[in-house]
């Protein structure tokens, strides 16, 4: 998980400078002169067609990099991973057909439980992510370090892993959960408030809750499938579906997010280009980087306190499978 968020800090810092220049505004100041007042409040200055196809090549270069990135990932993983039969697995087991798998996973109550909360988690932390550099730009007033402080988020995230994990071991996966809702009262603080200090601030304990979010589920999606395994012995092949049917959720989340926001900036007029967004666009901003995500991840949370598999569970299942090997 270290290595999938540092992974990300490397993307996020390389790709954020390399589409920097395309995300400042030349016609944009936070102390406009009296000649640029009508383009401050919402008239847009008409492009160069240069810097068009300036932008355009950086977004080609970016999404080129990218692109490369994800080929040389999928060329590591196919030549270099290898699968291992299912070490609890009996000599009589049968693989389970899949639509039938399918069934028995999604009837299966602490993965349910599991999924519907991360769901709404991951929802909240996609609008805080997604969301986060529009409201520091339009609504705060910082958009030259929109790049650091997404790098600020990633490098939080990255290097609070072990801390998460040594945390869990210490005082459990349920307890640890709580540590997703540092971000909530810092962001509404940030919306009520607008200051550059208390921005990166607000981004350090983001990415603080963000490890906490990326770090969890994986970390207790074993347990669930032990727990299957143990009240299904003679089923095999179970796991992928468990594994491949969360990161289908979590896909669902960011499109989730993504339609949110999408709709909601649309909904009140958010127009690309301008220097200063409409008051109902400023408010929008607000409500999805503070009341959206802190509904989502106190709902989500509630859910999680029904997730049966406790600690002494989780030890007890494991004894009863290690029987079965």
């Amino acid at each position: 998980m270290t290595i999938e968020v540092l992974g990300t800090l490397i993307g996020a810092a390389v790709q954020g400078q390399i589409v920097a220049s395309a995300h400042v505004s030349h016609h944009c100041t936070e102390n406009p002169p009296v000649n640029t007042t009508d383009s401050w409040h919402g008239t847009p200055s008409i492009p160069d067609p240069s810097d068009i196809l300036s932008h355009q090549v950086i977004y080609k270069i970016a999404a080129g990099v990218i692109g490369g990135v994800y080929l040389l990932g999928i060329v590591i993983l196919f030549l270099g991973v290898k699968e291992k039969d299912d070490p609890y697995a009996l000599n009589s087991d049968r693989a389970i057909p899949f639509c039938k798998g399918l069934a028995l996973t999604m009837k299966h109550g602490p993965y349910v439980k599991l999924t519907a909360s991360f769901l709404l988690i991951s929802t909240a932390v996609q609008l805080e992510q997604s969301n986060f550099v529009l409201f520091c730009t339009n609504a705060a007033g910082l958009r030259s370090h929109f790049q650091y402080l997404v790098v600020t988020i990633l490098v939080s995230a990255a290097v609070s892993i072990p801390f998460w994990q040594k945390f869990l071991q210490r005082f459990g996966k349920k307890c640890a959960a709580c540590g997703i809702s540092w971000m909530i009262p810092f962001a509404v603080m940030l919306v009520t408030i607008p200051n550059l200090f208390l921005a990166y601030f607000v981004a350090f304990i983001s990415g603080l809750s963000i490890a906490a979010s990326l770090l969890l589920p994986w970390s207790m999606l074993p347990d669930v499938v032990d727990n299957f395994r143990l009240q299904n012995p003679h089923g095999k092949g179970q796991e992928t579906i468990f594994y491949s049917s969360y990161v289908f959720f979590t896909k669902i989340s960011a499109g989730i997010g993504l339609g949110i926001s999408a709709a909601g900036l649309g909904f009140t007029g958010y127009k690309p280009g301008i220097c200063r967004q409409s008051d109902g666009v400023i408010l929008t901003l607000k409500i999805l980087i503070g009341a959206v995500p802190a509904i989502l991840i106190l709902v989500g949370l509630f859910i999680l306190l029904f997730y049966p598999i406790t600690e002494q569970s989780r030890k007890e299942t494991k004894l009863a499978l290690e029987e079965l090997r």
